[in-house]
């Protein structure tokens, strides 16, 4: 049994050949669906504006959109136009710290985080969540992993835009090739192709990826074999 699921598209098996992993020397990751069990926190928050303008819960599908999209292009699908500007307005006086016992990290994501960080390699965010981040790690007991976290606050554009990701090679002072983005969503593999960077698709078979990743479990088990002089007694879960 292999580790990872074929990829829609055939790639090469990089685990077969353990020199084709130790290329790379950062991990970047999205935030939520990745990192954190985020759906019914999103859903809780996007379906206070609803309620707040006095509309029906959000369907299935705006759920869906509104958990990998940015929260401005969010707004602008779940609430009519004429009370964007007020719904914008409304996001200050939501209290977030009501989402954050929604929230649930992801299993297995701290031991393997906390491996890469010993390795080390570079670890960090792009998300397209704004103002939360830190607060949303500090809930899930993942803060001090990351080096950059690249937001769509502080990213000139939002994903699948490359600008966060550029800023994030920028800062490590690596090349596309050198790095993978792990995501779940069309947006993220949009993200990863438009800034060069290897697209690892975490619990999504859908997506054309290099390597689909069924749990965080098992890639930390690929890559402790492709790097065995690497200490492997982590703790964490």
């Amino acid at each position: 049994m292999t580790e990872f699921s074929p990829a829609p598209n055939p790639a090469p098996d990089l685990l077969a050949d353990p020199a084709a992993l130790r290329q790379y020397r950062g991990f970047i990751f999205d935030c939520d669906g990745v990192l954190i069990d985020s759906l019914v926190a999103n859903t809780a928050y996007y379906n206070t504006f609803r309620e707040h303008f006095g509309l029906a819960p959000m369907s299935v599908e705006d759920q869906m959109f509104t958990h990998t999209q940015n929260v401005f292009d969010s707004l602008r699908r779940i609430i009519p136009p004429e009370l964007y500007d007020a719904a914008m307005a409304h996001r200050k006086h939501v209290d977030y710290r009501k989402i954050l016992p929604h929230l649930r990290r992801e299993p297995g994501v701290r031991r393997l985080l906390t491996w890469l960080k010993g390795a080390p390699f570079a670890l960090g965010v792009n998300t397209n969540r704004t103002d939360t981040t830190d607060m949303v790690f500090a809930a899930v007991d993942l803060e001090g992993f990351f080096d950059p976290i690249m937001t769509a606050g502080i990213a000139p554009k939002p994903k699948p835009d490359p600008a966060g990701m550029h800023a994030i090679l920028d800062a490590w002072g690596l090349k596309p090739g050198e790095v993978v983005f792990i995501g779940d969503s069309d947006v993220d593999e949009m993200t990863a192709k438009n800034s060069g960077v290897p697209f690892w698709a975490y619990k999504n078979p859908e997506l054309a990826a290099e390597l689909h990743v069924p749990d965080f479990a098992q890639l930390l088990g690929a890559l402790k074999r492709a790097w065995p002089e690497i200490p492997g007694a982590v703790q964490g879960t």
